[in-house]
């Protein structure tokens, strides 16, 4: 079938064609360092990891970069509200840098933890500052500028696609627009490439520049980091989807106004993590769970990796910790049928755990059974139909409870269906297997802990049809009917059973 990716550009799914064959660039809009990333946060790099992982699993290289933004980001993507670097400074009484440093290792101490792979390449916008001038004098010198209040301003109406990523209408959106934001902005949609008179006096960090001293506007560091490693026109560039009407909007404009040409080919973004009420998870709202919240509650960080692989990346995924106890159990379930496989083919060492595979030699059936051949064609085809990772998972589930398969052959796909999800299954099964080997892994244990993970995934899907959430409540009932599970709805409630 070969690789399909929905692109936002066009809200359409589309075959998979990189400018170089065999080779893939992709930018991933990185954090804004001025404070923990909360699970929410979080759910962006699990699917920027699952991207970067099946693009090796079917057999591409890649390029691989993520931004940190260390520099002035505002509370508003529209160049409105407080400094967040500037402002948690104020308040921690330490300096921009010393902010920064400590979120960014705080940050990368989570990606650990979830076993994301780091990126190729990790760029700092406060070591990218030559960069971002150098592509601002490209767009001045292009026509798109202009200097008000002491500021540079990219003026959208010379770039006749403004918006097309939104899908906004100009005309229909000024109608409406708010006018008070910033009195020097031609249009409320004009955004500032440069700041020379900020509205915080005091400014922690200021660069020399053509237009005087200031600092970049946050938009620009995408555009001049991603070009910087990437080249002018690259494959993918990924986000969450709050990125889209302002801040990839902005992006676009910048980058093809300086060069002239199509900047990026495919636009990726994954949808919210949104709690039982309905909001989505966020710092300002109040609704901040950090990934250490989960760990405090007896949670592995693996656990919530598998909650999130659990739904599609472009589906609001419904956090409660009902729904973590059933990824939690349904995990565990999986290393524990993973360790009994194990026991039979000869113990902790048939599980070869830590085996890196090179790009492309996961998914080839050389060697396979007919069988096991099936199984591994259904979870590429999985990946290929826009990284539908809970048919991926499914997969895993099926091979690991079929008995035709030799124990040997079911962990060979195990271990390399799990080098795409990223589960860490085969260490976690030799840890169970080193820590209990007076002791047999025990059938009933594990039976109760999928049955627990099952009546989590039902109760999961009746709060997604009382949130009118029909989508997830589908997607579930589909994820159970994979794993060989029927639900009848009754008037006391939903029953399942095995079919």
């Amino acid at each position: 079938m070969g690789l399909r990716l929905f692109n936002t550009m066009g809200r359409t799914l589309q075959d998979f064609v990189p400018i170089t064959p065999g080779y893939v660039g992709f930018y991933g809009c990185g954090p804004t360092v001025y404070n923990y990333a909360h699970i929410g946060n979080l759910r962006a790099y699990i699917f920027l990891d699952t991207l970067d992982r099946t693009l090796t699993f079917l057999g591409f290289k890649k390029k691989h970069v993520m931004n940190i933004t260390d520099i002035g980001h505002l509370t508003g993507d529209a160049d409105a509200g407080e400094d967040k670097m500037l402002k948690t400074a104020k308040e921690r009484h330490e300096s921009v840098l010393e902010v920064a440093k400590f979120y960014t290792d705080a940050f990368f101490k989570d990606i650990d933890s979830l076993n994301i792979i780091r990126p190729d390449v990790v760029c700092k916008a406060t070591e990218h500052v030559e960069d971002m001038i150098e592509l601002i004098k490209r767009i001045e010198a292009n026509g798109h500028t202009y200097m008000a209040g002491g500021n540079l301003y990219y003026d959208v109406s010379t770039y006749p696609d403004y918006g097309k990523l939104a899908n906004l209408n100009l005309d229909e959106l000024r109608a409406g627009a708010r006018i008070d934001i910033d009195q020097n902005k031609r249009s409320p949609y004009d955004f500032v490439l440069w700041f020379t008179k900020s509205k915080f006096e005091n400014q922690a960090l200021t660069w020399d520049s053509p237009w005087g001293r200031g600092y970049p506007g946050w938009h620009i560091e995408c555009s001049a980091m991603s070009i910087k490693y990437l080249g002018e026109q690259f494959d993918i560039h990924t986000g969450g989807i709050d990125h889209i009407p302002i801040h990839h909007t902005n992006e676009i404009a910048q980058s093809e106004g300086a060069t002239g040409h199509k900047w990026v080919n495919y636009w990726l973004h994954n949808e919210f993590l949104v709690i039982a009420k309905g909001d989505k998870m966020s710092k300002s709202s109040g609704n901040f769970l950090r990934l250490q919240s989960l760990i405090d509650k007896g949670y592995d960080p693996l656990d919530y990796r598998f909650f999130l692989l659990g739904a599609h990346y472009r589906k609001q995924v419904y956090f409660s910790w009902e729904a973590m106890d059933g990824a939690k159990n349904a995990r565990q379930a999986l290393v524990q049928r993973l360790a009994k496989l194990a026991q039979a083919a000869g113990g902790a060492k048939a599980l070869a755990a830590g085996k890196d595979y090179a790009a492309g030699e996961a998914s080839n059936p050389q060697g396979l059974s007919a069988p096991a051949q099936a199984y591994l064609a259904d979870f590429r085809a999985a990946l290929e139909n826009d990284l539908s990772t809970p048919v991926a998972l499914s997969q895993i589930q099926k091979v690991v409870k079929d008995a035709s398969l030799s124990p040997a052959e079911a962990l060979e796909l195990v271990r390399r269906m799990d080098s795409v999800t990223g589960l860490c299954l085969a260490e976690k099964a030799v840890t169970l297997l080193e820590t209990a080997t007076a002791t047999p892994v025990s059938p009933s244990h594990e039976e109760d802990s999928e049955a627990a993970a099952i009546d989590a995934l039902v109760a999961e899907r009746s709060a997604a049809k009382k949130a009118k959430d029909f989508a997830r409540a589908d997607e579930i009932r589909n994820e159970l009917a994979a794993r060989g599970i029927t639900i009848t709805d009754t008037p006391q409630g939903p029953v399942w059973e095995r079919k």
